[in-house]
């Protein structure tokens, strides 16, 4: 099973069918099941909930183009693990770390259906499986937490998400943070300081240089 579905992916039809309606009204857009990005050998693995509208889904690289990649971005050059790109449509150089979604395709409200998490969790599997050298992930919210639970053989309800909290999966171990949207930044759900702060655990818990 490849780690990155193939950028006209068909296994969820209401995806698919919006992808196609998005692309009608802005062809010079990515409007693909949107690959990973990040190291190849990352011992961090941060898992979103899916790609922006005019993230994502336009730039065809995970959380770019939007304000939630600018808040990852600049907690994760802070502590080392990420050198910014030269433009906001562009990915960082990251280090130690990739970047992946629950759900690869823009969801019509950024809100994908319990069927299409689980259509795309075998894409999370595998890219779980590709890094021999996988430490820690950084899931981004409950629907991202509870996917890659259960892409690890683990049991939502007994390793519930929140902000802050740590779950252990053998050599893996799980943090939460809540997403760094603009709706959890403005509303001060989560603030930059909180955000920060679990990134530095996350930076500390891996050992990255």
């Amino acid at each position: 099973m490849p780690a990155d579905p193939p950028a006209d992916c068909r296994i969820c039809p209401r995806l698919s069918s919006f992808r196609d309606e998005t692309a009608a009204r802005h062809p010079d857009w990515y409007n693909g099941a949107v690959p990973d990005t990040g190291d190849p050998d990352a011992r961090l693995l941060i898992v979103g909930l899916a790609p922006g509208l005019r993230g994502g889904n336009r730039t065809g690289i995970p959380f770019t183009g939007d304000a939630s990649g600018d808040a990852l971005f600049e907690a994760l050059h802070r502590v080392g693990l990420a050198v910014p790109a030269a433009t906001a449509d562009a990915a960082p150089r990251l280090h130690s770390c990739l970047i992946t979604n629950a759900v690869r395709c823009l969801p019509p409200g950024n809100r994908p259906s319990a069927g299409e998490v689980t259509a795309c969790r075998r894409f999370l599997s595998a890219r779980i499986a590709s890094l021999p050298n996988l430490r820690a992930i950084l899931c981004l919210g409950r629907i991202a937490h509870d996917s890659t639970c259960r892409a690890l053989g683990l049991s939502p309800a007994g390793h519930r998400f929140a902000h802050g909290a740590r779950h252990h999966a053998g050599s893996i171990t799980l943090f939460d943070s809540y997403h760094c949207s603009r709706y959890n930044m403005n509303t001060g759900r989560l603030t930059p300081a909180m955000f920060q702060a679990v990134i530095a655990g996350l930076h500390a818990y891996i050992g990255a240089d």
